[in-house]
């Protein structure tokens, strides 16, 4: 009597039917699951969205314009810089926690985006619960830059004479409440004991037009959006404000050679995800983004900004912010910043 007939599965031999049971559980995992992407179709399949919360012009564009364009001629997928500015940088921020967390949207905020707790009220989002941090993009010493043809101070110890000699007669420009333009100043005016009228726009960018305009006289701005103008002779720098001379600029003193020591800000940019975003699509930005930082075209990109590559991702980034968070609300209540 025959019997019934044979399934082809019951002719293999036990390592090929080992291989199919494998290959079904593979497919069944969860997609959040490092190396499961690849089981989806390659990251990015269509264009990725980078909400930068700030006007073209400003710092986060200098940076985030380069950094997208050089990992949109690498994937061969387009990167979106979707400018969203408004209460210093705040609105664009709220948007980009609210969309979907499918990594497709990222969001590049900066240094403001650690200050912001301290100078609003009440925030539709926060920095360190409602986004996944994917790593620092760049790191950048503040620099005081003045409009040459309004301002004839040359050096800090002459500007900072003029300003003692007349109070409130110059003015600085800044992205806007809240921001470390903001804060930058109001930093310099306790430490040196001088008074300058702070002038909030919706962004860098439109600070910085205004600035070469001459409607401002100076700024206290990231190195990186004042580069350029800079090198062309529309802004004078008077000093950095950090440790060391900025690569790129070495002929621009430190505050510190300039007699106020304690002056050090830097602006830094940094990448996120809304919250939710599947682990391996974060991965798959982070591993991008670090073959892109590396590159020669980008490093010598940032050198020519005034800046170089971090190395800060995910949890260890995460960390930083919160700590900025903290010593930001320490800088607010000691200088008694407030919303003009």
């Amino acid at each position: 009597m025959r019997g019934p007939p044979h399934h082809p599965g019951d002719r293999m031999n036990a390592p090929a039917r080992r291989r199919l049971l494998l290959a079904g559980a593979a497919a069944a995992l969860p997609s959040w699951l490092p190396g499961v992407a690849g089981a989806q179709g390659a990251w990015p399949a269509k264009p990725v969205t980078i909400v930068v919360p700030f006007p073209p012009g400003g710092g986060t564009d200098a940076f985030a314009r380069p950094l997208f364009a050089a990992m949109s001629r690498s994937l061969g997928r387009q990167f979106v810089i979707d400018n969203k500015g408004g209460a210093g940088g705040t609105l664009g921020a709220a948007l980009a926690a609210k969309a979907a967390p499918d990594g497709y949207t990222f969001f590049m905020g900066a240094v403001h985006h650690s200050i912001a707790p301290s100078m609003y009220p009440k925030l539709d989002y926060d920095i360190e619960t409602d986004f996944v941090p994917v790593g620092l993009v760049s790191s950048v010493p503040q620099v005081i830059v003045v409009n040459p043809s309004k301002v004839q101070a040359r050096t800090l110890p002459e500007l900072l004479e003029f300003l003692r000699r007349n109070p409130g007669r110059l003015n600085y420009g800044s992205a806007g409440n809240g921001t470390s333009h903001h804060l930058a100043g109001e930093m310099f005016k306790l430490q040196t004991r001088t008074f300058i009228t702070h002038i909030p726009y919706r962004g860098a960018g439109p600070a910085l037009q205004d600035l070469i305009a001459g409607q401002v006289d100076l700024m206290f701005d990231g190195l990186g959006s004042s580069a350029a103008h800079i090198r062309a002779g529309r802004l004078r720098a008077i000093a950095v404000a950090a440790d060391k001379r900025a690569p790129g600029f070495p002929d621009v003193p430190t505050a510190a050679e300039g007699g106020v020591p304690a002056y050090k800000v830097a602006t830094w940019y940094g990448i996120w995800a809304p919250k939710a975003t599947p682990r391996d699509l974060v991965a798959a930005m982070q591993s991008e983004m670090r073959k892109t930082l590396a590159s020669e075209e980008i490093r010598t990109a940032w050198t020519g900004l005034g800046t170089e590559s971090p190395n800060l991702w995910g949890e260890d980034f995460g960390r930083f912010v919160s700590a900025e968070v903290k010593r930001w609300a320490e800088v607010v209540k000691t200088s008694g910043a407030k919303l003009d």
